[in-house]
């Protein structure tokens, strides 16, 4: 479940060749890994067409003929653009040759009831040339089911990019981990459902999908000698009388994803509308920047605050002290961070990126990732930037990519909800790491449970206070 770019693939294969791993084997491992995944998906009396290229990502399509041959399937191999020009693929020609099978002749005529996508791997380069154009816009009119092998052809390997008539496909297979782009927009809509196939390489990448199984690993373990300060003191400064709710429903987030005690610095007005929702919790109507540190494990700052120099001033002042910060919303900002010792984590959606970096949503949106990483490491903090496969960007340079979540959270509210569950994650993990995949993840599953009985436009951020514990017992148990 890693994640490698267009260049650390090469960098892999030449490693593993070094320490005496030949390519042909890894092609191998890579056409029958693709076999494996692909036959409970066929019929044996469904006719198959891979359609392969010149280079690696061709052999790759010899290779899974060749098994689909051994197994009796109707597969046909042919080459649109010509015979592979690289050592290894040729290699695998010449023993799906030696082994009897044929190749066919590629016509516009052909009709199957799978395309196999083996045209381009990850070095390719857009736009498509003319007759690839035409190789690609003929498989998508096709009627049949695609796979891909890697990536869809004309869909770039590391940016959102893609051709006009890139594959879609219904499938791909992903050698070694998944290519950034699976995960950027538009190319994550071009790839279908997405495998991993292991071809048989140690993983080793600092980017990584957070999977249940993280989660399960990482959540706190109940323990009998417990009181609330163990589970933290933790400060949310939100809200005010034009937006009391955002506090409110950050609150819910903080209480119900654990933290101990809860302090509220809000309006008085507000607080009378939090109160009833958050009973726990305690208020604080004249907070100053000075000794927080000293009282509270970390602070959320944002949710309903408007930004102005007051604030400004204020979260500057709270920057030099020791304490865990979030800022979301309002908090949101152009300063510097460098050189702090604790925690900074920032919450923008794409939208709020944009501010903050000075680049184009939709250029954000088609790098997603390396934005993202590139402005952690800078600043020295985390970046959550939200959305569909929610980046987790840390400042060391490594990352998760988020795959709960739906978009029955594109509501007002649950941006404020992730907020309070990342400030009460902070005081029960013993990894700040962990802490905030495990808040994203779980906020991203309580929308897909809602789904499975509920419409997704019908999900409210207050609709948390019950699905908070529910999810909570599911991953804990």
């Amino acid at each position: 479940m890693h994640l490698y770019t267009s260049q650390q693939i090469k960098a892999i294969d030449k490693r593993a060749e070094q320490m005496g791993m030949s390519l042909f084997a890894l092609m191998e491992n890579a056409g029958n890994g693709i076999y494996r995944k692909l036959m409970p998906l066929l019929n044996k009396s469904e006719k198959v067409l891979i359609l392969a290229g010149k280079g690696n990502n061709g052999g790759d399509g010899i290779v899974l003929t060749r098994y689909l041959k051994n197994n009796g399937n109707h597969v046909k191999l042919v080459f649109p653009t010509g015979e592979p020009k690289t050592p290894t693929a040729l290699e695998h020609l010449a023993f799906y040759q030696a082994c009897g099978y044929e190749v066919s002749e590629f016509s516009f005529d052909l009709k199957a009831d799978w395309v196999i996508d083996a045209l381009l791997g990850v070095g390719s380069q857009l736009p498509l040339r003319e007759n690839l154009a035409q190789i690609t816009a003929w498989i998508n009119q096709s009627g049949a089911k695609v796979a891909a092998i890697d990536l869809p052809t004309g869909v770039s390997s590391d940016e959102g990019d893609i051709d006009e008539y890139a594959v879609q496909a219904d499938y791909t297979y992903a050698l070694h981990g998944f290519k950034p782009s699976a995960f950027l927009f538009p190319s994550s809509q071009n790839y279908g459902e997405v495998s991993v196939i292991d071809i048989g390489i140690r993983q080793d990448s600092g980017w990584r999908v957070w999977r249940d199984e993280d989660v399960r690993k990482t959540l706190p373990k109940p323990t009998g000698n417990t009181h609330k300060g163990t589970f933290g003191t933790n400060l949310l400064i939100a809200g005010s009388d034009e937006m009391p709710g955002s506090a409110a429903l950050a609150a819910i987030g903080a209480l119900r994803f654990g933290t101990g005690k809860l302090t509220i610095a809000t309006t008085k007005h507000a607080s009378t509308i939090i109160g009833p929702l958050a009973p726990e919790a305690t208020f604080s109507f004249d907070v100053k920047s000075a000794g927080i540190a000293d009282q509270y494990l970390s602070v959320a700052i944002g949710p309903g605050l408007n930004p102005d120099d007051e604030l400004e001033t204020f979260i500057k002042d709270l920057l030099d002290q020791p304490v865990a910060i979030i800022l979301d919303a309002g908090a949101l900002s152009q300063r510097k961070y460098n050189d702090r010792q604790a925690p900074v984590i920032i919450t923008p959606h794409p939208g709020e990126f944009s501010r903050l970096t000075g680049k184009r949503s939709v250029e954000i949106q088609k790098n997603r990732i390396s934005f993202a990483s590139q402005y952690a490491v800078e600043n020295g903090l985390m970046v959550v930037l939200k959305g569909k496969y929610t980046v987790i960007a840390y400042p060391d340079g490594t990352g998760v990519i988020n795959l709960t979540g739906n978009r029955a959270l594109s509501k007002g509210g649950t941006g404020d909800t992730l907020t309070g569950m990342l400030l009460a994650s902070i005081g029960t993990h013993q990894s700040i790491k962990a802490a905030v995949a495990n808040a994203v993840f779980i906020h991203g599953a309580c929308a897909n449970d809602w789904v499975k009985e509920n419409g997704d436009q019908a999900l409210s951020a207050h609709d948390f206070d019950r699905l908070l514990p529910k999810i909570c017992r599911h991953y804990s148990s």
